[in-house]
């Protein structure tokens, strides 16, 4: 009788991801880099890739309600020329088109989001993050809705399954605030200065919305580099 093992199942890849939820590009970033696990996962014999969503507030001093719309934020907080800011919308809309993405700017609501940062770690205390994450950025970019107002984080938290009245309750006490900063202290340690900030393994940088064969080509070298050494522990 021959005896048959089992091949062990190759340990997943880690990446994590700084991003904010009012960061036009980081949403675009998440469809490239689904693309790529998506690519690199239809390769046989490859391991998992696990995502896990950091917090980084482009802008911490936007008001809960800002009052103007997408071009006036630009111009009053960034100081960038109203037909400036018309013009880089519109190509950020377009991209985002090419990946299946429907930026609506005329019904954005520009908003604070550390409460929603708040709420994507209760998510994840919940194992739901990677939902909220996900219905955050389409609420904000594609519906027009409030992501800085905790009635409205608990109205979208309860469409992922979330029991509202206990996200009130969370983001009211500032539950998960401390995990908040200690994800913008790690982006200090890292020296990430913009978002999307991809991680991969703990080793490997990614910076900005990069297509996906680029994380293909990262993960590739990962799995390269893990059967290298594997081989000569051997």
């Amino acid at each position: 009788m021959t005896d048959l093992q089992t091949p062990a199942v190759p340990a997943s890849i880690k990446v994590d991801v700084w991003s904010d939820i009012a960061c036009p590009w980081c949403y675009i970033g998440k469809r490239k880099l689904e693309a790529g696990i998506e690519a690199y996962s239809a390769q046989p014999g490859t391991p998992a890739v696990e995502i896990e969503y950091h917090s980084f507030e482009l802008s911490p001093d936007t008001p809960v309600d800002f009052e103007g719309d997408e071009v006036d934020f630009l111009r009053n907080h960034k100081g960038i020329p109203a037909e400036q800011a018309r013009e880089m919308l519109q190509r950020v809309t377009g991209i985002a088109e090419d990946v299946g993405l429907h930026y609506d700017y005329d019904a954005l609501q520009h908003a604070n989001t550390v409460k929603a940062h708040e709420l994507i770690h209760y998510a994840k205390s919940k194992g739901l993050q990677l939902q909220a994450k996900e219905r955050l950025l389409k609420a904000y970019f594609e519906e027009g809705r409030n992501v800085g107002r905790i009635d409205d984080l608990a109205d979208l938290a309860a469409e992922i399954g979330l029991e509202r009245d206990d996200v009130v309750r969370s983001l009211e006490s500032g539950e998960h605030l401390a995990a908040v900063r200690a994800d913008q202290r790690q982006a200090q340690e890292y020296g990430i200065q913009g978002v999307p900030f991809f991680v991969i393994d703990g080793r490997y940088g990614v910076s900005g919305a990069q297509d996906a064969a680029t994380f293909v080509d990262v993960f590739g070298q990962v799995a390269s580099e893990r059967d290298t050494a594997d081989a000569a522990q051997a």
